[in-house]
């Protein structure tokens, strides 16, 4: 690996950040979609409601557990209000989480490592910084022709130079745009699901469901 990073030059550097930062996004988002929305989650709030032991502990133990809890929990609170009163603070919490998962909430300014509008970001910029990659190996090999002749040594570099960063912007550009993709589509179909089954839980609370 290092002998193609020392033939692809300086401009291979920023690629290969581009490409740290979205394995990173891509490992995050692969890890957590899988806590967002637990299974079991609404047969255990059924049960409680049922029993009458949905008490305020018990909501506030909801909202930390998963986003769908947090869904929960805002529907839960309006228990005393209309099913419409319901259903509007699910749909705001639905629109609140939707951007959380998009652009996680992290410490220290430190959300854009884990956005996934940074991985959209990544996935069109790397093409561009393979094409300078590719400018600056032409400028190197056009500065090694000379009236005298040219030298094999800095010919070779700067092809070297031209072709591997137009394959490493490629390299990163193609599969941070394809997670890009399925992670939104993820995302939007997660929420909805979430909306419906909190849409279950009012129906339950309201006596509309069993």
């Amino acid at each position: 690996m290092l002998p193609i990073i020392q033939a692809a030059g300086w401009p291979i550097w920023p690629l290969i950040i581009a490409s740290i930062i979205s394995l990173a996004i891509i490992g995050w988002h692969l890890w957590t979609f899988n806590l967002i929305a637990p299974e079991d989650l609404l047969s255990q709030v059924q049960q409680w409601v049922k029993q009458g032991a949905m008490t305020p502990e018990k909501v506030a133990q909801l909202e930390k557990h998963s986003y769908l809890g947090q869904i929960f929990a805002a529907g839960l609170r309006n228990t005393k209000s209309s099913r419409e009163v319901m259903q509007e603070e699910i749909e705001e919490t639905g629109r609140r989480i939707a951007h959380e998962i998009e652009q996680p909430r992290l410490k220290y300014g430190l959300s854009f490592l884990v956005s996934l509008n940074t991985l959209g970001t990544i996935a069109s910029v790397s093409p561009l910084l393979g094409l300078f990659g590719t400018v600056i190996g032409m400028v190197e090999i056009f500065g090694a022709l000379r009236p005298s002749g040219g030298s094999p040594a800095e010919l070779a570099h700067g092809i070297s130079v031209a072709l591997y960063n137009t394959a490493m912007g490629l390299i990163v550009a193609i599969p941070s745009m394809i997670f890009y993709r399925y992670f939104r589509a993820r995302a939007e179909a997660l929420v909805l699901e979430m909306e419906q089954q909190a849409i279950k839980l009012v129906q339950i609370v309201h006596g509309e469901r069993k």
